[in-house]
């Protein structure tokens, strides 16, 4: 296609894909309460009647005039896009997938359809260390003072620790992905280990909110276990490859192993040449008239 019809189709797809986000977000404002609730949830409010739960606690509070309005409108985009993905992405993978070859479309459908449940273990990871990180940052408070958390800052608190964890869920399905193209092999992944234990460890420390170790643990733990699965997966597959191609994992400057063994010309198996004179034949001189050979002969 010329550039102009790409531009154009792109155009299209594109407005197909926002058209899908607004209808879902408006339909979504018919529930931006329950929305609110829900990613309120996390946080131990305090009681009427006072503080509870050992006095960790806070109380949800909008900062200024507009912020109810743009907090709702900020939930129900959310909530739109979210709802709405299958639509985006379909729009998404209908562009790309014309310039895409049969095999390369086959791996793209494993990927998408690993992708998503790594992504959603991470966000279900996620809100079970949500509650705990709230705690252990509302712990810190000193006793004279109260906690007053805005609505934009547990929103924001809440997409970060959602997007953070469902990015770092598909760090495998990454690694895979360069062992199948040939970039990496299951047994250099496996000499990484000690170096990516701790890689993950500081960057579960660094990415997560709180300060204490069971947040760390809850995010550091399944991507080292994914890491160990995507290692084995590698292996199984180096395997594979090296059984249906020998010289597979060998590099561009390396030599392969020579086959000296002589083989058949033309591929037919060798016979042995007749011998043409009567005396090799027989092995003995002929010696009938007319028939002796000297010694050159």
């Amino acid at each position: 296609m010329p550039l102009a019809d790409h531009l154009r189709e792109l155009r299209n797809r594109l407005a197909k894909a926002t058209l899908a986000i607004v209808v879902a977000s408006v339909v979504a404002v018919a529930f931006s309460q329950e929305l609110m609730e829900f990613l309120t949830s996390p946080v131990p409010e305090c009681a009427v009647d006072g503080p509870k739960k050992g006095g960790v606690c806070a109380t949800v509070v909008y900062t200024d005039l507009l912020s109810p309005f743009t907090t709702t409108v900020k939930v129900v985009l959310m909530a739109g896009i979210v709802v709405s993905c299958p639509i985006w992405l379909y729009q998404l993978w209908a562009f790309v997938a014309p310039g895409l070859h049969r095999n390369e479309k086959k791996y793209t459908y494993y990927f998408a359809a690993a992708a998503a449940p790594l992504f959603a273990a991470g966000v279900y990871f996620a809100y079970l260390i949500m509650p705990v990180s709230m705690k252990v940052l509302l712990s810190i408070t000193p006793a004279p003072a109260e906690n007053l958390l805005s609505v934009d800052k547990i929103l924001d608190f809440t997409v970060r620790m959602v997007l953070i964890f469902g990015f770092s869920f598909e760090l495998p399905l990454l690694l895979i992905m360069l062992n199948l193209t040939g970039i990496v092999t299951g047994r250099r992944m496996l000499g990484w280990w000690r170096g990516a234990v701790m890689g993950i460890f500081v960057f579960g420390a660094i990415a997560t909110p709180s300060t204490d170790p069971l947040g760390m643990i809850a995010l550091s733990g399944p991507i080292i276990f994914l890491y160990f699965v995507a290692v084995g997966f590698s292996l199984l597959n180096d395997r594979r490859r090296r059984r249906n191609d020998p010289d597979a994992e060998l590099d561009d400057d390396e030599a392969a192993d020579l086959d000296l063994t002589p083989a058949p010309v033309g591929g037919v198996e060798a016979v042995p040449a007749p011998r043409a004179l009567p005396e090799q034949a027989s092995g003995e001189p002929d010696t009938r008239r007319g028939h002796g050979y000297d010694d050159i002969t």
